[in-house]
């Protein structure tokens, strides 16, 4: 059980980076067919939601997209900004379908960025705890520690609704705006459930870190 556990651990979340790596580059050097970047397909996909006021901004890094909530900016990483992909295509209307969300009130978006505050205090006191309670013979300081954890695994587990709703919804507003041709589709669907898949691989890995910790502290008292 303890070896599984430390292969999904390890291995799950490198196996859906990999994919996502690899489809990214795929298709990062593939040309769409409409002949548009990042930039300006978010701005379309915006526009026609009454989202104007939503800004797009470049970022650096690789896949470093995202959508902020608070401050209603759209960041697309430089090479998703600028180049005529099939990548930046997907991608840009994946975090406008956050934006999106955002308007409509989607639950589980509120939900998620209610909890940012929270997640990121006891993930960074989650570890520190557990840690003590292993060097201080301390089982109930462990368990403090994995409950504290159970905040991260919600969290995650309430972004895997948020990620695939976003996906389905930059699907419906391209082929909305006429934006996917059929030799893209594929393409397209295969960059959205590659990072998808990302948010699942990270959920698993967390579940299995927790479940492999209650374990580990159960058999030592």
């Amino acid at each position: 059980m303890d070896i599984l556990l430390i292969l999904i651990i390890l291995i799950v979340p490198l196996i859906a980076q990999s994919s996502v790596k690899s489809n990214y580059e795929k298709y990062a050097k593939v040309k769409n067919s409409i002949d548009m970047s990042g930039y300006e397909v978010a701005r379309k996909i915006l526009e026609m939601n009454g989202l104007s006021y939503v800004k797009v901004n470049k970022t650096y890094g690789e896949l470093t997209d995202h959508y902020n909530p608070k401050t209603k900016m759209i960041n697309l990483s430089d090479r998703i900004f600028e180049e005529h992909s099939i990548a930046s295509v997907a991608v840009a209307a994946h975090e406008c379908g956050h934006a999106i969300q955002d308007k409509e009130a989607y639950s589980f978006l509120r939900f998620r960025s209610a909890m940012v505050p929270t997640v990121n205090f006891t993930s960074k006191v989650a570890s520190i705890v557990v840690l003590l309670g292993f060097i201080l013979q301390f089982g109930d300081l462990i368990y403090i520690g994995i409950f504290l954890m159970l905040a991260s695994l919600l969290f995650q587990l309430i972004t895997l609704p948020v990620e695939y709703n976003a996906s389905a919804r930059a699907k419906k507003q391209l082929e909305q705006l006429g934006f996917i041709e059929k030799k893209d589709k594929n393409g397209i669907n295969k960059v959205l459930n590659a990072a998808a898949l990302t948010y699942v691989a990270g959920f698993l890995a967390t579940a299995a870190q927790i479940l492999r910790l209650f374990l580990i502290s159960r058999n030592r008292r």
